[in-house]
């Protein structure tokens, strides 16, 4: 059987930890090259996981390699600069989340990959955790046959704690410095003051705000943004309630992430691991209560000692050959960023609403209110 041939540009972090050490351990995958313009590292890193090229410039490596795909695991913010080219190089692509920073730049390389046929899967990893894909299986089946009624509501609740979970240890690093990259532009979408927390809410939160809808199985709308930053709640395409819980209370030496997935008969719930955590899945508890004289059913399966990093590797393979579309592509990631800009505005922009309404108290403040309103109301 041929191996899928992957290149990696970038082995920084992530691009180790995540992600190379999980391909170079797929049968059917075979990482045969690696590009990074920190020389040292991509030496460090190549001599350990036995990958025979090493490139300094990723169009080096592309005009001396075939590839079947190839791992782009950068800074979201170089996305947008950096993709368009890789797009026409290549047939297959993964980044990690979320797909750039701005709506606008999200859609400008969901358009550029459809263009030229590149297949873009964008690394929410949580879709590929052993509990969420046998919870989703249920929610399908489920929502099919009707048995469990309809769905009522969905939670997700992500308190801050070890990310890590000692998933870095034996990362390999060196002193070589990092040459400055272009970054995305800021975006006009949004108040310059309104831009920084958007992009930090993108940078931490866009996986549940990617999850809810995959639980859902459909879109949804923000309808209520907590002024305090721990409520986010939204509305489906059908109507289903829905709400985002951030860092409701912080932990150090654990992670608790957890999501609800409530029908009128039953509910699924999950527990994940902390991102980085290796060979440890989530795990899934469901709640089945017909009534009608029924004996309610728990049950609790038991899932395979395979990590959400691991499994997404073999996804990508599997887009890589065929055999699956990707568990997230660039077109639906796009949504992501527009959800995130709608709670950004929705929070910080009501707040910015009330403080203006206190100036036009003021003499000759009138205008400059009305103006100010209109831009934060769109």
């Amino acid at each position: 059987m041929n191996k899928v041939r992957i290149g990696f540009l970038g082995v920084g972090k992530m691009g180790q930890m995540a992600h190379l050490r999980n391909y170079v351990n797929i049968d059917d995958c075979e990482v045969v090259a690696i590009a990074e313009i920190r020389p040292e590292l991509g030496k460090l890193v190549a001599e350990r996981y036995g990958i025979e090229k090493v490139y300094n410039d990723h169009n080096a490596m592309f005009a001396a390699e075939k590839l079947d795909g190839v791992v782009a695991s950068q800074k979201f913010e170089l996305h947008a600069n950096l993709l368009p080219e890789v797009y026409s190089r290549v047939k297959h692509v993964f980044t990690e989340k979320p797909i750039a920073v701005a709506p606008s730049a999200g859609q400008a390389l969901a358009e550029a990959a459809a263009k030229t046929g590149c297949v873009h899967m964008v690394g929410y990893h949580k879709r590929s955790d052993p509990a969420v894909m046998y919870a989703k299986r249920i929610i399908d089946d489920w929502k099919a046959s009707g048995k469990m009624g309809p769905m009522k509501y969905v939670r997700l609740t992500m308190p801050e704690g070890d990310w890590i979970a000692n998933g870095f240890i034996g990362l390999l690093s060196s002193d070589d410095p990092l040459p400055e990259l272009a970054l995305e532009t800021p975006s006009t979408d949004l108040p310059e003051d309104l831009y920084s927390p958007y992009r930090n809410f993108v940078n931490y939160y866009i996986h549940q705000i990617n999850l809810m809808r995959h639980l859902l199985c459909e879109s949804y709308d923000v309808t209520y943004a907590d002024p305090s930053g721990v409520l986010l709640a939204g509305q489906s395409k059908s109507g289903v309630a829905c709400m985002i819980e951030m860092s409701p209370y912080k932990t150090t030496l654990e992670w608790e992430e957890s999501a609800l997935v409530a029908f009128q008969h039953g509910y699924i719930r999950i527990s994940l691991p902390a991102p980085v955590a290796y060979n440890r899945p989530g795990s899934v508890e469901i709640y089945e209560d017909p009534g009608n004289g029924a004996t309610p059913l728990r049950t609790t399966p038991t899932l395979p000692w395979v990590h959400a990093m691991h499994q997404q590797a073999i996804n990508f393979v599997k887009v890589c050959k065929g055999e699956i579309a990707p568990p997230c592509d660039a077109a639906e990631a796009v949504e992501d960023l527009h959800v995130a800009m709608d709670y950004i505005r929705m929070r910080l922009g009501r707040q910015r609403e009330k403080r203006e309404t206190r100036l036009c108290h003021r003499p000759g403040s009138e205008l400059r209110y009305v103006r100010k309103k209109e831009f934060i109301d769109g």
